[in-house]
């Protein structure tokens, strides 16, 4: 599979020695992209880190399903995501065809397929919460994935071609800022999302059940910081 690269694997600290202990081990190129790609369209957040689970009831951990999963059936709900939920406190998994590419969820697959091996580089950025609601939320932006969307600034253009528009709705601009003119707004649409999405319609997840209401409002007050006209 090409050249390999170095991924460091902390090993659990009942397994042969004390905690923190690190092994090298080989990863191909595919699996070390697919680790960033994980982190990039903000798999983490739902799945947790390396598909381990445990930030929210009702999003399973990715290291066993993984395990029993074709990739072919990996592909399919990526792509086209799985079920739509109305409550806004149960995650559902959205549509992802529009915006990942082939070659990205191959690497996703891949990455999954190989176990989740840590790989140096592939984490969430971090996230300041002592410089003010403005910086939080400009740093959840990226970390949480809305700027795969949504695009930088929240100026959108991200085509879905098959939504009534033709693209992903920006967070910024005029008529945004006409429609959610008000903080609540802005925090119930992203925690409710959109649950029209049906692929090939790119669908925004709901964040009710996994952001918490301070990172909702930092997530406000960063979207008021940008162009409205």
């Amino acid at each position: 599979m090409g050249a390999a690269v170095v991924a460091a694997v902390v090993l659990a600290g009942g397994c042969g020695g004390g905690a923190g202990k690190e092994k090298a081990v080989k990863v191909s190129p595919q699996v070390a992209a697919g680790a960033h790609d994980y982190v990039q369209f903000a798999c983490a957040q739902c799945h947790g880190m390396r598909g381990r689970g445990g930030v929210s009831p009702f999003v399973p951990a990715l290291t066993q399903v993984s395990k029993v999963l074709t990739a072919a059936r990996l592909r399919q709900i990526i792509d086209h995501g799985l079920g739509e939920s109305e409550n806004p406190t149960k995650p559902y998994m959205p549509v992802w065809g529009e915006v990942i590419s082939k070659r990205q969820v191959s690497d996703l697959i891949a990455y999954m397929h190989a176990g989740f091996p840590a790989v140096p580089g592939a984490s969430p950025p971090p996230v300041r919460t002592d410089q003010g609601q403005a910086v939080e939320g400009s740093a959840l932006y990226i970390k949480d994935g809305c700027i795969n969307c949504h695009g930088p600034n929240g100026l959108g253009g991200v085509p879905n071609p098959q939504s009534p528009d033709k693209t992903v709705p920006p967070l910024s601009g005029a008529d945004f800022f006409k429609e959610f003119n008000t903080d609540k707004k802005i925090e119930d649409v992203i925690q409710s999302g959109s649950v029209i999405g049906r692929a090939p319609i790119v669908s925004m997840p709901h964040w009710g059940g996994i952001l918490s209401n301070q990172q909702l409002k930092a997530l406000v007050a960063y979207l008021k910081t940008l162009k409205r006209g």
